[in-house]
């Protein structure tokens, strides 16, 4: 087996020789128990305005095992751990974070783990060091609407350190801040995911680059990758449903106002009834024209590309 690790950095200084180091010494211990066969270390520099880059550079010429890639600018962790999920070529792949926080000697659990038959470990940061209000807390309340809404029970779906066979996520895009959903991706396309106890240390050097605002970030991505795994290829249920839902209320609002005119007395303009029947009617017009036009997209975006709505795991007598 040989392994991926994944580093997005931005701004760690100070941070990038201890890891390093730390990762060294996993990785030669690993290799000379035969646990892996060999190891690569994919640095991606996410825009960083301090002296990262050219310590990056140093490492990468003392140890041809240390790759970079160098963004122009800062695109963001999803971006970075994408561009080094796409270079890897590692059979298994483990995105860490490098400001010291995840714990390199937590790599062997990982990889006993998913040799227990497990396509993606994902790490939970039980005793967390971090702030209570602007990251525990958010973090509790993401995590549990991730759970509910995808399905997928894991505690922690924002701890970077994972551990990914290659072959669970070949072909998936991230966009935005759906790295964090990956397990739900692992679990849709048919993997078996688990999650371990993970060393979550606290942070020494530099500062963290992530707020309470980004919990709301990560709710509107959570919206589209709900949708994206539900309805890609029959979106007209999707927004059919939403439109038959508005017709419904449209309807009802017309009758009822009708119904008001003809056994009260009550005449037509001196209720909203028959705005909102007008109104909720439109609605739900649109929407429906709008699933006809999205499974129209849906078919060119797929035959246009040769790709097909499933994932084969393997074929059995086939030539």
């Amino acid at each position: 087996m040989k392994i991926s690790i994944i580093l997005p950095i931005y701004n760690e200084e100070k941070n990038i020789p201890i890891l390093y180091e730390e990762l060294k010494g996993v990785l030669l211990n690993l290799e000379s128990n035969k646990i892996i066969e060999n190891s690569e270390i994919i640095c991606v520099n996410d825009g960083s305005r301090d002296n990262s880059l050219q310590i990056l550079k140093e490492l990468a010429v003392k140890d041809g095992y240390v790759k970079i890639i160098n963004f122009r600018n800062n695109f963001g962790q999803t971006a970075a751990l994408s561009a080094g999920i796409t270079a890897a070529s590692g059979d298994l792949l483990i995105p860490m974070d490098a400001d010291l926080q995840n714990d390199p000697k937590d790599i062997l659990k990982f990889i006993e783990k998913i040799n227990e038959g497990y396509s993606m470990v994902s790490g939970w940061r039980k005793d967390r060091k971090d702030h209570l209000v602007s990251r525990k807390i958010p973090s509790v309340i993401a995590n549990w609407l991730i759970g509910v809404i995808t399905g997928v029970k894991i505690h922690d779906y924002g701890c970077t350190i994972k551990a990914y066979k290659k072959e669970v996520i070949q072909g998936v895009n991230l966009y935005g801040e759906m790295h964090r959903f990956i397990a739900a991706y692992a679990a849709w396309r048919g993997g078996k995911v688990a999650e371990i106890v993970v060393n979550h240390r606290p942070r020494i050097n530099g500062r963290t680059n992530y707020g309470i605002s980004r919990t709301f970030r990560v709710i509107l991505d959570l919206i589209v990758v709900k949708f994206l795994f539900k309805y890609m290829d029959r979106p007209i249920h999707f927004f059919g449903g939403i439109g038959f839902i508005s017709l419904a209320v449209g309807l009802f609002s017309g009758f009822l106002a009708l119904f008001l005119r003809l056994f009260y007395n009550i005449h037509l303009i001196q209720t909203p009834l028959p705005i909102f029947s007008a109104l909720f009617i439109m609605v739900g017009v649109q929407f429906i024209v709008m699933g006809v036009v999205a499974e129209m997209l849906t078919r060119v975006y797929y035959e246009s590309q040769n790709k097909t709505p499933f994932v084969i795991k393997e074929k059995i007598n086939f030539e």
